[in-house]
């Protein structure tokens, strides 16, 4: 290669997915399964599933980004808030 810049680029880009992609799957298998969360709404016991290639996504720019897309008690609250995510049980790292 006679250009550095090329070299310190392609150092710089696998450097970064060295740290990002452990991140990245580490929070994509904690989040692709369905969890049991209270509802902050009816109280009631929820079976949520959240985007787990989202969270992985957004969590190279810092704490990931949650969002559900499945609920046993939708369609009935298909427009929820989303608070349950707000739970200790899917806190993030």
């Amino acid at each position: 290669m006679s250009n550095p810049g090329i070299l310190i680029v392609a150092i710089l880009a696998l450097a970064g997915l060295y740290v990002l992609l452990p991140r990245a799957a580490h929070i994509f298998a904690r989040f692709r399964e369905a969890r049991i969360l209270p509802c902050p709404d009816t109280g009631a016991a929820a079976d949520v599933s959240i985007d787990a290639s989202r969270a992985a996504l957004t969590s190279a720019f810092g704490r990931p980004k949650l969002r559900a897309t499945g609920c046993s008690l939708w369609p009935a609250r298909r427009d929820c808030a989303e608070g349950c995510l707000q739970h200790p049980d899917v806190e993030t790292p």
